[in-house]
């Protein structure tokens, strides 16, 4: 299920895998890695600066930089960055980042991951609509990638 606005995206899954799986795939910094093809080199702590190297083929000149806002154990993890930043020629930084936010529910079945991107309509209204697209479809691809590493590492 995925709800949206102009400042918001959500995505909602239920994962056949125990809450505490999906929290270390969240936010253990080389297993986010291996599902959402990056590959980070420190350790995500809150308030510090994380930044690696994209590896999906065809954004791997591209470096992702996020700043981790929270991490309530097994509940609820968020960071800010720059969405769709995908121009080595812009400075990013000038500009307001996104939050995202991931957020657990165990279910008798599993853990309900509840994915959000919110602060579009800060963004420079010249990028806006197209970072909005695009990270709408990436979300839609990263919670199949979740879902599909949870299960293959269970």
């Amino acid at each position: 299920m995925a709800t949206s606005s102009t400042d918001r995206i959500e995505k909602r899954i239920e994962l056949r895998a125990p809450v505490a799986r999906v929290w270390r795939a969240l936010t253990h910094h080389e297993e986010f890695g291996q599902w959402f093809g990056v590959k980070i080199e420190q350790p995500f702590a809150p308030g510090a600066r994380t930044r690696g190297h994209i590896t999906h083929p065809g954004y791997e000149h591209l470096t992702m930089e996020v700043t981790v806002q929270a991490m309530e154990n097994e509940r609820r993890f968020s960071f800010h960055w720059h969405p769709y930043a995908v121009d080595p020629k812009i400075d990013y930084s000038k500009e307001p980042p996104t939050l995202v936010e991931f957020v657990l529910e165990k279910t008798p079945t599993g853990t309900v991951l509840l994915v959000t991107e919110s602060g579009f309509d800060a963004i420079p209204l010249a990028r806006r609509a197209e970072a909005f697209r695009m990270n709408e479809g990436g979300w839609t691809q990263q919670v199949k990638n979740i879902e599909a590493h949870v299960r293959s590492a269970a």
